[in-house]
Order: structure tokens, then sequence, then C-alpha cells
């Protein structure tokens, strides 16, 4: 595929250009920012807690609860965000007068997603008088049914979107359900527990209460952690919860698991940023629910003392070892198995890529569909068998085309070929009928297709915010933007593209290519680094001697030692066309 590089044109307001370095003010225009207070990231910012549709009945609900005879269960997901969600409200439940709380967590392999009739059955043997879902409940109709017939109270807290009909619970906390006034449809599930664990605390504290710990701010480490592994975009409420919550776990005022998991992953925890989070802490947390139980997430998280984190997080990063290496081999057989694709989308050539291998793990579809995704720049589901005739698949998506909205219309155009499914606009996950993956693959990819005709699909473009000067290609610079965070999905990571020379080029690790590069136009030279540059199990090729770069800077700490490197994410020929 041909890249073409499309240059952010913000238009920069005169109050960003007054208050804000020039190369800051540029990036936050880009990203919808017209002035320095919807760029501030302070806890005042934050949307009302009280705006939470629904947010007085579920409190409500909650305080029914609270005596010496009633048992709070909290059932939550096996991703981060669902550990995070299930974490911070135990938490806070047990911190606030619940005498009697505790948590379950569907095994993805006997159970699958979500509050289903035998997790209830299941949850049923510890008699509770409520179950709290985090992270999940929107779509768990037999599962509400199955627990309201047992007597039991159910409250639903989620933020995946809804079909057209909602469960019969007894209250649905949701800023995606269709009639929803929230500020903010961006909400990760943990910041749905965030906001249901705020207005728990002041309804105790009007009432005359002193809760005690935590105080609702002393949560935003999950929330934090959460928000970001689970790729929501980071519009300006979730900016500021993702915000907050680094910096307290910069300050050490953060739940131990946390800092076991950051020391493991050997990251600065002074000088955590949210990628540190997505890339190094979400993944390990991530890998017991892919593999195992994310139980161990869990009491990862709610450990109380280093020691007992560190042995909790210990068994996340064994775990984490272990996915990287089931990963690597499933990548090579569908590497192998999309090589002979076009890497162009047009006629005759496929919009939407679906992959499936009997010896795939259904835990690590979704990494792989991410991977590929990346490699064919279109949306692609990996598939795994998961037993009695049944696909799992995991979806992954471009930008412009909303994944889990295609595979409603895939549903609703052919009646009984989804089981179930679910998700948002980047991923999604589904079951399909074995006998039945070669129609699915057609529907999808014809979909795909009316989306790209539309419009919508991007699939051949580089997003960058154009080029820096050479005295802004500097550490100060790099060190400016890393502090002006957080950045990630729906908010970009800034990036840059420009004409460079490319010398003294070395391997690294097999995989990634060390090299120096020069500003055509000043002759300035750079360290770089082009992280798997070389694709796993094609033939080495070699950089050639002058290209259009797009990079992003970094702050590269050596021996106590502080330099500029460039991170290189693209390697386009010198006349890429740009748009």
């Amino acid at each position: 595929m041909s890249l073409r590089v499309v240059r952010r044109t913000p238009g920069v307001t005169a109050a960003l250009a007054g208050e804000l370095h020039p190369v800051l003010a540029r990036l936050y225009a880009a990203r919808g920012v017209g002035n320095a207070q919807q760029a501030s990231t302070a806890l005042e910012q934050l949307l009302p807690v009280s705006s939470l549709d629904s947010i007085d009945a579920a409190v409500d609900l909650l305080l029914r609860h609270r005596g010496s005879d009633r048992s709070v269960l909290v059932i939550g997901d096996f991703d981060a965000d669902g550990a995070t969600s299930t974490a911070l409200l135990v938490r806070a439940l047990r911190g606030w007068g619940y005498r009697q709380v505790d948590f379950l967590v569907p095994n993805r392999f006997e159970f699958g997603y979500g509050l289903t009739p035998e997790i209830v059955a299941l949850a049923s043997e510890r008699r509770p008088s409520l179950i709290v879902t985090v992270d999940n409940g929107v779509s768990s109709h037999a599962g509400v049914a199955a627990a309201r017939a047992l007597g039991i109270d159910v409250l639903v807290t989620d933020h995946h979107l809804p079909a057209a009909e909602l469960p019969d619970a007894n209250v649905i906390l949701n800023p995606n359900l269709q009639q929803s006034t929230f500020g903010s449809r961006a909400l990760a599930g943990v910041g749905v527990a965030f906001y249901l664990a705020a207005a728990l605390h002041r309804r105790l504290r009007v009432a005359g209460e002193s809760p005690g710990n935590p105080v609702p701010a002393d949560l935003l480490d999950l929330v934090a952690l959460g928000t970001v592994a689970d790729l929501v975009p980071l519009d300006a409420n979730n900016r500021v919860l993702v915000s907050q919550g680094l910096r307290r776990i910069r300050a050490g005022r953060c739940v131990p698991g946390i800092t076991a998991l950051l020391q493991l992953a050997g990251r600065s925890q002074s000088r955590l940023i949210a990628a540190d989070l997505g890339f190094a802490v979400g993944p390990r947390l991530n890998a017991a629910g892919r593999l195992d139980d994310m139980s161990v997430g869990i009491r990862c998280l709610l450990a109380e003392s280093p020691a007992e984190a560190s042995v909790h997080a210990t068994r996340l990063d064994q775990l984490n070892v272990e996915r990287r290496s089931i990963e690597a081999r499933m990548q090579e057989t569908a590497v192998a198995a999309v090589r002979h694709l076009d890497s162009r989308i047009g006629e005759g050539q496929r919009h939407g890529v679906c992959l499936f291998d009997a010896s795939w793990h259904q835990g690590v579809v979704g990494l792989v569909a991410g991977r590929i995704k990346e490699r064919l720049r279109r949306p692609v589901i990996a598939f795994a068998d998961g037993g009695e005739g049944v696909l799992r698949g995991s979806a992954r998506s471009v930008p412009g085309i909303h994944v889990r909205d295609v595979l409603d219309h895939v549903a609703t155009q052919h009646p009984g070929l989804i089981h179930k499914f679910g998700g948002h606009a980047m991923a999604a996950g589904l079951s399909i009928e074995r006998d039945q993956l070669d129609v699915f693959a057609r529907a999808f990819d014809a979909e795909i297709a009316r989306w790209n005709a539309a419009g919508f699909g991007i699939t051949d473009c580089v997003e960058t915010d154009g080029e820096l000067t050479v005295d802004e290609i500097a550490l100060t610079t790099a060190e400016l933007l890393r502090e002006a965070g957080p950045w990630g999905q729906g908010f970009p990571e800034p990036s840059f593209d420009g004409a460079f020379a490319i010398s003294r080029t070395r391997t690294v690790g097999e995989r990634h290519l060390k090299m120096w590069v020069e500003h055509q136009a000043s002759g300035r030279r750079f360290d770089a680094i082009a992280f798997n540059f070389f694709d796993s199990g094609a033939a080495p090729r070699n950089p050639p001697d002058s290209a259009r770069l797009v990079y992003r800077l970094d702050v590269n700490e050596y021996s106590g030692e502080r330099r500029l490197q460039l991170l290189i994410d693209h390697v386009l020929p010198e006349a890429a066309p740009l748009c």
C-alpha cells in the first residue's frame, strides 16, 4: 500500500497562541482544544458526578444493601477495564461500611463474557442480596432475569453500547444509553464505577457520616489504568481522569499492585506517562484474563502490602511472557495467511479480512487481529475454536469504521448468522457457527466495502502534525510534549514528518533499526530508532539513503543522562504524497 501523509492543519486561536508554546498550541488546536481552560486537566474540570443519568437511583440501591445482613457481589469482566472496575468498587465499598463485599469474574473459557445465567448460578452460592456488574451487563438479558428470579437485586454499571431492548435490572448506569444526557459517552467501565463510588461517598457525607478512606480521589490510579488500557477515546473528561490518576501514581499514592507491575516492567514510576500504562502495565494485567483467570489480576490490585502485591504481579508477569510467546506463534501463522493479499483496497480486493486457525488461543486472537490490522490497514477479525462447533472472534478496526455497527448491520441483514456480538468503534467480539465462516467473511467484507464506498474508511493515510523546524527538534520540545499529555486514543500522541538522509544503520534485537538521520534542510543529525522495522519472517530490507520520515520525539534515558531520540513510525519514499 502506498501511504500518503495527511497533515493536521489547525487554526490556532489567539487564546492558545498567547498562552502556550507554539508547538503545543498547534497540537492542541489540531485536537479540538480552543483555549487553555479546555486544555486543563485539573480535577475541577471533571463533569459533575450528579450529571450521570440514574446515578441517584444507583446510590439508593447501594444504600439499601449496606446493612449487616446484606451481601454485595461485584461481577466484573476479564480485561484490564473489568479488573480495575472491580478492584475500585470493592475497595470503596469495603472502606465505607459494607461488611460483606466480594467479587466474581467469569473465566472466559468456561463462561464467556458478561452476566450469564451460568455465572448467576455460581454467584447464588454466595447468597448475595445485590449483584453489581462492572464493565458488563447491559446486554445480559438472560443473566439479569435469572438473578431477579432468585430474588437478587441487580445494579448494572457498564459503558458498552446497548441493544434496542435493555435487561430488566433494578438500575442501569451507562452513559451510552440512548436517552443519556451525560456530557461524555467515552467513559470506560472503570470511569462509570468511579462516578458511582464518588456519588455514594458524597451521599454518605451529606447524611452526616465520615466514610473515611479511601476518598474518591484516591481511586483515580485505578481509573487511569483501566481507561488507558481499554483504549476508549481520551475526550476532555477522560483526560482529566487519566491525568489526575497519573499524578497520583507518580507521587507514589497508588495501590501497591500498580507499583509492583511498574517495577517488573522496568518503568520509572516518577516519570510515568499514559503509554507506560498502555504498553507495560495493561498487557500484564490483561494476560491473566487471556490465559488464566482475571482473579489474580484483581487480587494484585486489591493487595494492601507491597509483599502481597509482588506475589500476584510476578504471576501476572509470567503469564504475560507466556502470552507473548503464544501471540508470536499465532502471528507468524496469520502473517503467512495474509502475505498473498494485495495491500491495496480496490476492486477485487478484500476490504475486511477474516482469519481462522484451529490451533489459535481464544484469549489472544484480539492481539493478533490488532497486529494484522496494522499490517493491512483494514478491519480484521481473528477467530479461534470455541468448541461445540462455534468460533469466537475478536475484531479490530481502522479509524472511520465503527466495527460494532458493522456487525450490527451484518446481523440485521443475515439473521442468525451471528450468535452474539458487542463492543466499541475500534474493537468488538462475536461468535458464529464454524460452518458459517465463509458466509460471514463475505458478508463482513461486503459491509466494510460499503463503509469504504461512503468514504468512512481511511486506510492509506498517515496523520501527522506536520514538520518541525530544526530548532524545534530538541530535547526541550520532547520534555514539553511528555508533560503535556495524556495522549492516547482519540487524542493522538504528536507525530511529525520531514525529509531526512539516513546513515550509520545497524540492526538491534533482530527486528529494530538503529540509525542516524540528517535533517536535510539544515544538515543537523539526530539519533533515531525504528522499532519492528523488519517484519517477522520477511527478508530484511535496507533503508533508503533518504526518505520522508514519520516520527515522534522521545526522551532516551541512559546511565542518568537524558538525550533526544526520534522514534520512527514510518519510512516513506522522499516523494511520498502529502495531503
